[in-house]
Formats: C-alpha cells, sequence, structure tokens
C-alpha cells in the first residue's frame, strides 16, 4: 500500500532475502555509514529466567483497561478517515501528537514529509443494459477523472490476463472487467494495480476489477494503482464482487452489457504531513535505537481502524505500558506513527533518509490487524532468530508464541538497505481482507480484548530487544 503495494511488498521481499544472507557478512558490519550496534545475544534459558516475571507483570498491566481501544475509538470517530493530503489527517496527528506529551513520553515531535493529495470526488457506475442497476464501485487510489457526462461503453468481462490477450480484439472501445476470484492478496492485487495499464494497451476506454476480498456484503475495496507513462490512462475502479459476478453471468448468457461509468476525481499538488515520534529513552545506550509503529494514514472509505489505527494503538499502549511499569530498557525504543504509506510510502522512506544511519537495532511494524495474536515474523541473523523465539515464549498465557522466517512491513522497508533486522506482528487474519479498504472499516471490527493483547505482546518483544546486552 505504497506507490503501489504490491511493487514494494515485492521488493521488500528481495531485500528481506538478501539481508537474511547479509546480516553475517562482514562487510555488511564495515559500512562506513552504518554504526551497527554490536550485541552480546542471551541464550533461550537466560532469556527465560530474566524476563520470565517482567512479561508476566506486562500480561498482567495489559488487561486492566480499555484504554488502547477507547483511544482507537475516539480516533476514528472523532477525525475519520486519514487519506494522504487531508484535513482529517493533520488534525487526527495534532491529537496523537497531544496526548503522547500527555503520556509523559520524550522526544515527542512531527517530522514533517512531502505527501501526495488524491482526491476522490464524486463518483458513481451504473448498469445500462440489459436492464439499468446501480452498481456498488470504489474508484481506485491515483486513478484519473472521467469527462464530465461519464464514459458509456459496452463491457467485456474477462478471468485473467491471458483471456485479454486473446480477447485483445474486443477489448477496443470497451470498459475491461478482470472478475478474478481473490486467493490470495499478493496473486490479486496486481489486477488492481496494473489492470488500468493492460487494458489501456488492448484499447479499452476504461478498466474495472472484482475487489481484492475474498468477501462482500456489497462492499467493494479501494487501494492504489499505477499508470506507465508509455501507456495511455484511462480510468480504473473496482466493483463489489456481487455485482462482477452478476455481470460475468450475463455475458456468460450472451447478453450484452453496457455500463456508465463517472469520476471526478483529482490529483492535486504534493502537501506536507508529518511523521508522528515519541521516545521511552534508554537507560544505558539511549543513542541505539528499536523502533516499532504503525502507520497512521488510512484511505478514505470507512475510518481506517483496522488498517492501520490498530497498529499505532497497540504499539502505543505496549510504549505506554512499559512506562507506566518503569521498564526502562538499555536502548531506546522510538514509536513513530509513519504517514503516506497507502499511496506514496512518503513517510518510510522519509524516516529512513533522515535516521537510517542511526543505530538501530530492530525495526518492528504492525500493519495486519490488531486480532488475535498468534506470534511474530522476523528477517535477521539466525542467533537473534533464536533469542526472540525464546522471547516469545514468555507469551504463552495469550498464545503468541509462534516465531517464523519472514517478517516485515511496508513503512520500516527502506531501512533494509542500512541492515536493520525486521519484525512484524503476527495476527489471526483469517478475516482481514473481508473489511481491508473498505467502507466497513470501523472500530467495531476490533476486539478490545484483542488489542490489549497484540499490546502486551509487542511490549514484551521490543523491551527484549532494547534491553538484551
Amino acid at each position: 500500500m505504497n506507490l503501489q503495494r504490491t511493487q514494494k511488498t515485492i521488493l521488500a521481499c528481495m531485500l528481506l532475502l538478501a539481508l537474511l544472507c547479509a546480516l553475517s557478512s562482514p562487510q555488511l558490519l564495515s559500512q562506513p555509514s552504518v554504526v551497527k550496534p554490536q550485541r552480546r545475544l542471551l541464550d533461550s534459558a537466560t532469556i527465560v529466567q530474566r524476563y520470565g516475571t517482567i512479561a508476566r507483570d506486562i500480561l498482567a498491566r495489559a488487561g486492566k483497561d480499555s484504554l488502547a481501544y477507547t483511544r482507537l475509538q475516539y480516533l476514528c470517530d472523532t477525525f475519520g478517515h486519514r487519506l494522504s493530503g487531508s484535513e482529517s489527517l493533520e488534525r487526527a496527528i495534532d491529537w496523537m501528537l497531544a496526548e503522547l506529551k500527555k503520556d509523559g513520553f520524550e522526544n515527542v515531535r512531527g517530522e514533517t514529509t512531502l505527501v501526495p493529495r488524491w482526491v476522490r470526488g464524486a463518483e458513481s457506475c451504473e448498469l445500462l443494459e440489459p436492464r439499468r442497476t446501480p452498481l456498488a464501485m470504489l474508484g481506485l487510489g491515483g486513478s484519473i477523472a472521467t469527462p464530465p457526462e461519464g464514459i458509456t461503453a459496452p463491457v467485456l468481462v474477462v478471468g485473467s490476463l491471458d483471456e485479454l490477450k486473446a480477447r485483445a480484439a474486443e477489448a477496443r472501445g470497451k470498459i475491461v472487467l478482470f472478475n478474478v476470484p481473490f486467493t490470495s492478496y499478493r496473486a490479486t492485487v496486481r489486477y488492481r494495480s496494473d489492470g488500468a495499464i493492460k487494458a489501456a494497451e488492448v484499447g479499452a476506454v476504461a478498466s474495472v476489477i472484482r475487489s481484492v476480498g475474498p468477501y462482500s456484503m456489497r462492499t467493494p475495496h479501494t487501494g492504489s494503482m499505477r499508470y506507465a507513462d508509455s501507456i495511455a490512462k484511462i480510468p480504473h475502479a473496482a466493483l463489489a464482487n456481487e455485482d462482477a459476478d452478476m455481470l460475468a453471468r450475463m455475458q456468460a448468457r450472451g447478453e450484452r452489457l453496457v455500463m456508465r461509468l463517472s469520476m471526478s476525481a483529482k490529483q492535486l499538488p504534493d502537501t506536507l504531513s508529518r511523521n508522528v515520534i515519541a521516545e521511552l529513552r534508554g537507560r544505558e545506550k539511549p543513542e541505539e535505537l528499536v523502533v516499532m509503529g504503525g502507520h497512521v494514514d488510512s484511505w478514505d472509505v470507512g475510518s481506517g481502524a483496522m488498517d492501520d489505527a490498530g497498529g499505532c494503538l497497540a504499539t502505543w499502549q505496549a510504549l505506554l505500558i512499559l512506562k507506566e511499569l518503569n521498564l526502562r530498557p538499555r536502548r531506546t525504543i522510538r514509536l513513530v506513527f509513519w504517514t503516506n504509506e497507502e499511496n506514496g510510502l512518503r513517510g518510510g522512506e522519509d524516516y529512513a533518509r533522515r535516521h537510517g544511519s542511526e543505530p538501530h537495532v530492530l525495526a518492528f511494524e504492525s500493519d495486519g490487524g490488531v486480532f488475535k495474536p498468534e506470534g511474530f515474523g522476523f528477517t535477521g541473523s539466525a542467533d537473534e532468530f533464536n533469542m526472540y523465539r525464546a522471547a516469545a515464549s514468555l507469551l504463552a498465557p495469550i498464545g503468541a508464541t509462534a516465531m517464523r522466517v519472514g517478517g516485515g512491513g511496508a513503512d520500516i522497508s527502506p531501512l533494509i538497505p542500512f541492515g536493520v533486522p525486521q519484525m512484524n506482528l503476527e495476527v489471526d487474519g483469517s478475516k482481514y481482507f473481508w473489511y481491508h479498504h473498505t467502507q466497513a472499516d470501523m472500530p467495531d471490527k476490533l476486539n478490545p480484548r484483542e488489542l490489549n493483547d497484540c499490546a502486551a505482546a509487542i511490549a514484551v518483544m521490543m523491551y527484549v530487544a532494547a534491553d538484551a546486552p
């Protein structure tokens, strides 16, 4: 969910693979631009002995109130969506900064970042033939507008890029609908990212996709898309799964489909936003850092509760728990709410540009929902993996002991070239893509107890990362 999230994700995966090999390389450790902290890693038995009581205290404290969920509700209800460039995002950031200062954290500040500003405007989609009915749609982020009168054209439904290629002659002058059922996010999101390019290449006048999600109640999913400079730009939108299936059935019966698509989206000049930063300063090595957080921006539908207010509030609460228990680790834990993850990744890129050469020992992001925590994913050295796996065993009371190889996040991926190990929270995400980027991403989709458990798991893991010698 950056410039086009699938491209960034693939790049991040490639870099993560390289990092697995590189972290053990003397050449990496000798980079003049990066001060790499030297760590004496603890064995599993020592981790359990040293941090077992602390973990129990954290778990007990996490369940004592619902402050994180109360704040999440307030953030989402009061400010609504937080699309980059919007007034609502900046007002939400103002509130977060004020609350973080009230909590007594150190070095609370907003670091400015220039972000893109795409405005949806009015939009609609209507089937005209074989019968007249409105269709549930959302324009995709970054799409151009239609002419003021809209685009009225026949529809060609295809089930894959291969089918589009085979039927290219039929697509000219039509609206192409990619009706591709959800298998996995990575496999299906390419139709959102590249659909407009592929449809324009064969002469289509607009493109629409079946929404990228496994479940729908006529709730279309938005998200970022891209254009190629060498290919004509055409409007690009998403239909609810039910409507896409209906059109596919009509075409299969031999019925002629005609659709009118109207979109008034605008790409305005870039504007200033901010990364939100707060710290719990380390007691011995404050210059060494564990950075953790989520992204503060959201799409302009729903209120971004799950994606990613939950990640912000879980990490915020984790840091607050440590502060309230007077658990000040050896190193500084830096909390960051990155801006513009959804349609640009400018916040993550600017953070790396400003701070990448600082001695980070770990970068953590929560951006997969804060449902029941199951454990963590980690990319780094084998010794560090074993240390964090031992730390995860302390989370047995909440069932979050899993530790898998391979972890990270979009906003922390720009730190990969600096050799910073990457980690993310693993949760029961079975319903995540039901609500992802839809009007349904509201606070009711999250559970206060699960949010507290996520905060507890993060607090334990981040404390070990920041405190272990």
